[in-house]
Protein backbone atom coordinates (compact mmCIF):
# COMPACT_ATOMS: atom_id res chain seq x y z
CA UNK A 1 0.00 0.00 0.00
CA UNK A 2 1.51 3.78 -0.92
CA UNK A 3 -1.15 6.07 0.49
CA UNK A 4 -1.86 9.39 -0.46
CA UNK A 5 -3.06 12.73 0.88
CA UNK A 6 -4.16 16.26 0.52
CA UNK A 7 -2.96 17.40 4.02
CA UNK A 8 -2.97 20.66 4.03
CA UNK A 9 -6.77 22.22 3.09
CA UNK A 10 -8.28 25.26 3.32
CA UNK A 11 -9.90 22.73 6.87
CA UNK A 12 -6.84 21.03 7.96
CA UNK A 13 -6.36 22.61 11.65
CA UNK A 14 -3.74 21.55 13.67
CA UNK A 15 -4.56 18.95 15.70
CA UNK A 16 -6.36 17.07 12.05
CA UNK A 17 -2.78 17.51 10.73
CA UNK A 18 -1.50 16.25 14.26
CA UNK A 19 -3.70 13.58 13.97
CA UNK A 20 -2.88 12.35 10.65
CA UNK A 21 0.89 11.83 11.62
CA UNK A 22 -0.62 9.84 14.65
CA UNK A 23 -2.19 7.71 11.84
CA UNK A 24 0.62 7.26 9.78
CA UNK A 25 2.81 6.08 12.83
CA UNK A 26 0.11 3.99 14.32
CA UNK A 27 -0.93 2.03 11.65
CA UNK A 28 2.94 1.29 10.67
CA UNK A 29 2.41 3.45 7.70
CA UNK A 30 5.98 5.87 7.99
CA UNK A 31 7.67 3.32 5.33
CA UNK A 32 4.84 3.59 2.87
CA UNK A 33 4.24 7.31 2.84
CA UNK A 34 5.96 9.38 0.65
CA UNK A 35 7.26 12.21 2.63
CA UNK A 36 5.45 14.90 -0.18
CA UNK A 37 2.20 13.39 1.06
CA UNK A 38 2.61 14.69 4.32
CA UNK A 39 3.04 18.40 3.12
CA UNK A 40 1.48 18.99 -0.12
CA UNK A 41 -1.48 21.42 -0.49
CA UNK A 42 -4.61 21.45 -1.70
CA UNK A 43 -4.55 22.36 -5.78
CA UNK A 44 -7.87 23.88 -6.96
CA UNK A 45 -7.84 23.78 -10.64
CA UNK A 46 -9.33 26.35 -13.49
CA UNK A 47 -13.64 25.25 -12.60
CA UNK A 48 -13.57 23.26 -9.68
CA UNK A 49 -16.69 23.50 -7.53
CA UNK A 50 -14.27 24.27 -4.54
CA UNK A 51 -13.89 27.93 -6.07
CA UNK A 52 -17.96 28.47 -5.87
CA UNK A 53 -17.21 28.60 -1.75
CA UNK A 54 -17.16 31.97 -0.91
CA UNK A 55 -13.66 31.86 1.31
CA UNK A 56 -12.13 29.83 -1.54
CA UNK A 57 -12.93 32.19 -4.66
CA UNK A 58 -9.56 33.93 -4.75
CA UNK A 59 -8.45 30.77 -6.42
CA UNK A 60 -5.07 30.70 -4.73
CA UNK A 61 -6.23 30.38 -1.15
CA UNK A 62 -4.43 30.75 1.98
CA UNK A 63 -5.08 29.09 5.26
CA UNK A 64 -7.24 30.78 7.90
CA UNK A 65 -4.74 30.15 10.52
CA UNK A 66 -1.49 31.25 9.43
CA UNK A 67 0.58 29.14 11.08
CA UNK A 68 -0.78 26.51 9.12
CA UNK A 69 0.80 28.11 5.78
CA UNK A 70 3.95 28.47 7.64
CA UNK A 71 3.69 24.84 8.69
CA UNK A 72 3.38 23.51 4.92
CA UNK A 73 5.93 25.83 3.65
CA UNK A 74 8.37 24.51 5.75
CA UNK A 75 7.41 21.09 5.91
CA UNK A 76 8.35 21.11 2.00
CA UNK A 77 11.53 22.63 2.25
CA UNK A 78 12.48 20.20 4.96
CA UNK A 79 11.43 17.07 2.40
CA UNK A 80 14.01 18.08 -0.09
CA UNK A 81 16.90 18.64 2.37
CA UNK A 82 16.66 14.79 3.98
CA UNK A 83 15.59 11.34 2.23
CA UNK A 84 13.02 9.24 3.03
CA UNK A 85 13.99 7.84 6.12
CA UNK A 86 15.00 10.83 7.95
CA UNK A 87 12.09 13.05 7.02
CA UNK A 88 8.99 11.22 8.74
CA UNK A 89 10.80 12.14 12.43
CA UNK A 90 11.83 15.33 11.43
CA UNK A 91 8.26 15.97 10.30
CA UNK A 92 6.72 15.03 13.32
CA UNK A 93 8.97 17.07 15.21
CA UNK A 94 8.13 20.43 13.36
CA UNK A 95 4.45 19.69 13.51
CA UNK A 96 4.76 18.70 17.43
CA UNK A 97 7.44 20.91 18.03
CA UNK A 98 8.98 18.26 20.41
CA UNK A 99 11.46 14.82 19.14
CA UNK A 100 9.13 11.87 18.12
CA UNK A 101 8.42 9.72 20.88
CA UNK A 102 8.81 6.22 18.71
CA UNK A 103 12.15 4.62 17.00
CA UNK A 104 11.98 3.89 13.40
CA UNK A 105 12.64 -0.05 12.33
CA UNK A 106 15.03 -0.72 9.81
CA UNK A 107 13.28 -0.21 6.78
CA UNK A 108 11.23 -2.44 5.02
CA UNK A 109 11.45 -3.36 1.44
CA UNK A 110 9.37 -0.92 0.17
CA UNK A 111 9.02 -0.30 -3.94
CA UNK A 112 9.44 3.75 -4.30
CA UNK A 113 9.05 5.73 -7.81
CA UNK A 114 12.71 6.27 -7.71
CA UNK A 115 13.61 2.30 -8.23
CA UNK A 116 12.97 0.64 -11.78
CA UNK A 117 10.97 -2.10 -10.55
CA UNK A 118 8.35 0.21 -8.91
CA UNK A 119 5.16 -0.14 -10.53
Amino acid sequence: MVPTFVAFTPWTTRETYLDLLRAVRDLDLIDSVAPIQLAIRLLIPEGSKLLELPDIQVGAWTHPDPKMDILAADLQKLIRRVDRKEAFPLIWQRAFGEPPDFHLPARATIPYLTEPWYC
